[in-house]
């Protein structure tokens, strides 16, 4: 009987390695929770800072004891643990903190965890990561968090810049439909492209570190995409042209959903994986309100907002009649001297009979509540996703990198919300509000119920994301069989 047991061979070891987002975070470990349940050896590698922010807010410990052989690791991020970390701090910090930093503590681990890692799934926008994986002669897996539709125009800037359609040439020029970025023709505009191309300067750096490291994608083993092919099928037919290796395996949410659930039954326990104190008082407040009376408006993890468009937003909601779940996450709105956090505090109080403000919300939670009839969203893709499979119609107002090109999608290719695009003015957020939730509420609550359960049905047994999950796994073991060093250390610790 020993001798069986000690001629198994031991579990492939597998590393996650997020983009330290939370939007990445978000997705990225329930991919590791996903793999963890197939029997993988799973290392999630965060920054300290990301780590620290995880353990203080949620029961991250516990939650994954259950899986053996599951443990977290932390590198830097190459900025001081004061540092604000808000709105596009990454894209500026790049090079000199992330890129800098991140990659010799990324190799400094690869080269001393015990047991070696047998693969690595690294988010498609850390080129650095590939960079390691292939010197130290280790399979690598891009997963790209963002949606598959921004993934693709981040992938042909270079033949729309060729093509002589970028750069914009002024507002006027922001409804032009764009021509060479194919499966697109008939609905992309410059005004749906990713907010940095809206440079004049087209030689101008962060147009040029998106392009990098989404041009990177094709030399990593596979690419994840957090989607389903019934979602996105055209686009990632596409995307097979130059990334033939594709697994579509969302939305992941779900997915994880429907597997604990398979597990474990009614009671397994959700996870929240959010870097900040979730408000649950909340729910509470939704209990008390009629079915699908209530939008839910939340602007993401990153999105900055000024002291004046929150006030516009707020005057637009409380003109609607409607009643309304506003997220205001702390320091997110700018002002001077405070008055940024002054604002809410007064909104607040002159909120409570229509409304209710909180800090953070379960945001899974609030979509699936009866009492949600829209979501006011930044479209972020995991604020998308979350939408979709809960059937709730959106109202999309847009803040940077995928979510214009997110928000059309939703508006004109699937026809389950309205799109507000660049503007904060209380009229237009008090027509969209009636319109979602009253004038055209029939129309938008059945399309959002007809893409929820096709979605729904791809995660479940036999659904296309449910088997392209299961061909991950099993090409995962496959890969790691075949990388000479892996098999070479994997022995060598046998042996000893």
């Amino acid at each position: 009987m020993e001798k069986d047991r000690s001629s198994q061979a031991p579990p492939t070891h597998v590393l996650i390695f997020p983009f330290p987002l939370q939007g990445h975070i978000n997705s990225m470990i329930k991919l590791a929770e996903l793999l963890a349940l197939a029997g993988f050896k799973l290392t999630f590698l965060n920054s300290h800072y990301n780590h620290e922010r995880l353990v203080k807010f949620n029961n991250i410990a516990a939650h994954f004891e259950r899986y053996q052989g599951f443990e977290f690791k932390t590198i830097t991020d190459g900025l001081p643990l004061d540092h604000p970390r808000s709105g596009n701090w990454f894209l500026d910090m790049y090079e000199e903190a992330l890129e800098l930093k991140m990659k010799p503590g990324l190799r400094e681990m690869l080269e001393n965890i015990s047991p070696p890692v047998d693969c690595i799934i690294a988010d498609g926008f850390s080129g650095f990561a590939l960079d390691v994986a292939k010197e130290l002669e280790i399979p690598i897996i891009y997963f790209r968090t963002s949606s598959p539709f921004s993934f693709w125009v981040y992938y042909s800037i270079p033949d729309i810049i060729q093509a002589g359609e970028l750069p914009i040439k002024g507002s006027e020029d922001m409804n032009r439909l764009l021509t060479t970025v194919p499966g697109m023709e008939t609905y992309l505009r410059c005004r749906n492209l990713p907010s940095f191309c809206r440079e004049t300067d087209i030689e101008d750096s962060i147009i040029k570190l998106y392009v990098k490291q989404t041009r990177k994608s094709p030399q990593a083993d596979a690419l994840i995409l957090n989607t389903a092919e019934e979602l996105d099928g055209p686009i990632l037919s596409q995307i097979r042209t130059k990334c033939p290796r594709v697994y579509a395996i969302g939305p992941l949410h779900a997915q994880l959903n429907t597997r604990l659930k398979a597990k474990h039954g009614e009671s397994y326990d959700h996870f929240s994986n959010t870097l900040w104190e979730v408000d649950k008082s909340c729910i509470f407040w939704l209990d008390k309100q009629p079915n699908r009376s209530v939008i839910y408006v939340s602007f993401g993890s990153i999105t900055s907002t000024s002291r004046e468009q929150l006030v516009e937003l707020w005057y637009g909601l409380l003109n609607s009649k409607t009643k309304f779940l506003l997220v205001v996450r702390p320091n997110s709105v700018i002002g001077k001297d405070g008055e940024g956090e002054d604002v809410v505090v007064e909104l607040m109080e002159k909120s409570k009979d229509q409304g209710y403000i909180v800090n953070w919300a379960p945001q899974e939670a609030v979509l699936n509540h009866p009492a949600v009839g829209g979501f006011f969203t930044h479209n972020g893709w995991n604020s998308t996703l979350e939408s979709i499979v809960a059937g709730v119609p959106m109202i999309c107002w847009p803040y940077f990198a995928d979510q214009q090109l997110n928000s059309r999608v939703v508006s004109e290719v699937w026809k389950i919300g309205l799109d507000m695009k660049d503007v904060c003015d209380r009229k237009i957020v008090e027509k969209m509000v009636n319109d979602v939730m009253v004038d055209q509420k029939e129309e938008f609550v059945q399309s959002a119920a007809e893409m929820a359960k096709v979605t729904n049905q791809s995660v479940n047994v036999g659904g296309s994301s449910y088997s392209n999950l299961d061909h991950l796994i099993e090409d995962i073991r496959i890969m790691s069989l075949k990388t000479p060093k892996t098999k070479f250390l994997r022995n060598e610790s046998i042996s000893i």
